[in-house]
């Protein structure tokens, strides 16, 4: 599906708006804010990247609906590839694990693994906080695949846009930067969280560019890791 724009990008115009994109978004993850809960972080990180790549998209004419927010041709059809790609990341990420257990392939990640556990309990009744988390979770799961699959991989292609394989050049730069952020460094979870979103990246362009199926997954693997 080719993207429509107003205006006519050159390769250089989309690499200012990557380094500016890309440079806000490493700065504003590296912004601390004291006695603060993480799920305030992570939409300071993703509201502000958000607003920066909205920006850039409006003065190109682009909407996110032509990149992929739009509403699927056929709703169980996209719960089906979603359920099917939670299924292959689940059996990627065993594998990786076994490989990376008996040859110690990469390095352990120098940062404990943030997860996203509440510090609430269902079996203490704190039901409506849970809930609440849980919510705010899907949020920023669909603010990344916004933001990773739709913007990045749209962008680096305009970069490339004379190279015949630009497509996937593409899904494997915004796979190497939402691994790397995740970890900031090339380690175990790294690469796990890269090899994923070249999973997300295929899985968006096969069909259609439509970014429900990935959020759907996306979503789902967070509410896995929640539990």
């Amino acid at each position: 599906m080719r993207i429509k724009t107003s205006t006519k990008i050159t390769p250089k115009g989309y690499l200012l708006e990557l380094i500016i994109y890309i440079a806000i978004m490493f700065l504003i993850r590296e912004t601390y804010i004291p006695n603060t809960h993480y799920l305030v972080t992570g939409f300071l990180y993703s509201g502000t990247t958000l607003l920066v790549a909205t920006l850039f998209m409006k003065r190109r004419g682009i909407t996110w609906k032509s990149i992929g927010l739009r509403r699927p041709k056929s709703i169980p059809k996209t719960f089906l590839i979603a359920g099917v790609v939670v299924i292959i990341i689940i059996a990627m990420l065993l594998i990786f694990n076994l490989i990376q257990d008996s040859f110690s392939v990469v390095k352990e990640s120098s940062e404990a693994v943030k997860g996203t556990s509440t510090g609430q309990t269902l079996s203490n009744g704190d039901y409506g906080y849970v809930f609440s988390v849980i919510l705010f979770v899907w949020l920023q799961s669909a603010l990344e695949e916004l933001l990773e699959r739709g913007f990045l991989i749209t962008w680096v292609e305009g970069l490339f846009s004379n190279w015949k394989f630009k497509t996937v050049i593409a899904i494997i730069i915004q796979a190497c930067i939402w691994g790397f952020r995740h970890s900031y460094d090339i380690s175990d979870r790294s690469i796990s969280v890269a090899l994923i979103g070249i999973i997300m990246g295929i899985v968006y362009v096969k069909f259609d560019r439509n970014l429900w199926p990935v959020i759907i997954a996306h979503c789902a693997m967070n509410t896995i890791s929640l539990i």
